[in-house]
């Protein structure tokens, strides 16, 4: 039983006791009725909860949140989509039980699992070179580490060593995940991502998973939340900290140092023939240096915008998980705040711009917060 579940239960027990004097002076009654009211306000503002089967649902006020705000900005989004705040289903728009692909927004689950796979000792650590796992590199790439391929500085598939240079590299990411789930885990996509003692506690309503085929992440939108709470919780689910408080306090930050260069014109060299995970091995944007780790997207200055916050007016502790299409999450830590979105009106990519749809829809949903 929740911290909240205790005291809701509590004010139920004294109202239940309070019964017969509240039948016989109504003024009293509506004096208490008030308090429980108010009491189960500050409750659940103050406290974390989690979803079990489905989502608690709850008044954006009872959290310290403006509905007509929310309103607007789920308008000016579209798709579908949903904001939790404290654990609770503060507002849904959209068919957020439909699934879809979450493209490049799935690239922390696999950053996610990889954390599990060391915690089991299938990996000795985030640096060990994969080389391990039975891949036949060229010399310039015989060091390439789970690192490397995390923070897309691995240099598969490009010309430089790794650790040289910035490349938002889709044929890295396939590196990444043909070695996790194939050599690594050796199961099914599907089964490593739901086994009970990683990521299935966390009780999905709509039968997430990763194709086999192509690796590619469906979900819905209100279990692509639970997964954005998992990450805003640092790991804890209930009363179980699922995955250890500290692979978050440590890699849920920049790992791509602020001075690295981006990767220089080249063709790639997908000498593996893997294929990609979905683009090139140099696309969707050379801002990385400086706001990039383990897959997510920091807000800090970085190398291409030294004098401006990813995202200006969003707290400082904003992370991102970011799709084309407009599949996000926004996680927000010290607010408990979530938002997900799923074929979203976010525009183009441009960190370090007040002006960005990026910005402005952070800047909308930091409004609603009272």
């Amino acid at each position: 039983m929740t911290d909240s579940e205790r005291i809701i239960g509590g004010m139920i027990h004294v109202a239940k006791d309070m019964r017969l004097r509240l039948l016989k002076d109504r003024w009293l009654g509506f004096g208490l009725v008030f308090l429980l009211l108010g009491m189960l306000l500050l409750a659940a503002e103050g406290k974390i909860v989690y979803p079990g089967e489905e989502w608690a649902e709850i008044a954006p006020e009872s959290v310290g949140m403006a509905s007509g705000v929310l309103d607007a900005l789920a308008a000016d989004l579209g798709g579908r989509g949903c904001v939790i705040r404290n654990g609770y289903l503060v507002k849904s728009w959209g068919t957020t039980q439909r699934r879809g692909d979450w493209f490049s927004s799935a690239k922390p689950v696999f950053s996610t699992l990889l954390f599990f796979a060391i915690e089991e000792g299938r990996v000795q650590s985030v640096h060990e070179k994969i080389s391990k796992y039975c891949w036949d590199f060229q010399p310039k790439d015989q060091g390439i580490e789970f690192f490397h391929l995390a923070n897309m500085i691995s240099g598969y598939a490009r010309p430089e060593r790794p650790g040289d240079a910035w490349a938002y590299n889709d044929y890295g990411i396939q590196l990444y995940q043909m070695t996790l789930f194939d050599r690594v885990f050796n199961a099914p996509a599907a089964y490593v991502f739901l086994e009970t003692n990683r990521l299935g506690p966390l009780q999905f309503q709509d039968n997430p998973a990763f194709r086999e085929r192509n690796r590619r992440f469906v979900a819905s939108a209100r279990d692509f939340a639970r997964i954005a709470w998992f990450w805003c919780r640092k790991g804890k689910w209930g009363d179980h900290q699922l995955l250890p408080k500290h692979y978050f306090d440590r890699f849920m930050k920049p790992q791509t140092p602020k001075d690295l260069p981006s990767t220089q014109p080249a063709a790639t060299d997908d000498y593996f023939h893997i294929g990609t995970f979905g683009g090139e091995s140099d696309h969707f944007t050379e801002y990385g240096a400086g706001i990039y780790g383990f897959n997510w997207w920091f807000n800090l200055t970085g190398r291409l915008h030294p004098n401006s916050m990813t995202w200006p007016d969003a707290p400082a502790d904003t992370v991102m998980s970011i799709g084309v299409r407009g599949n996000h999450s926004v996680i927000i830590p010290s607010l408990n705040l979530v938002l997900v979105n799923a074929y979203g009106n976010w525009g183009k990519f441009v960190p370090g711009d007040p002006e960005s749809a990026f910005n402005q829809s952070l800047k909308r949903l930091m409004s609603a917060v009272r």
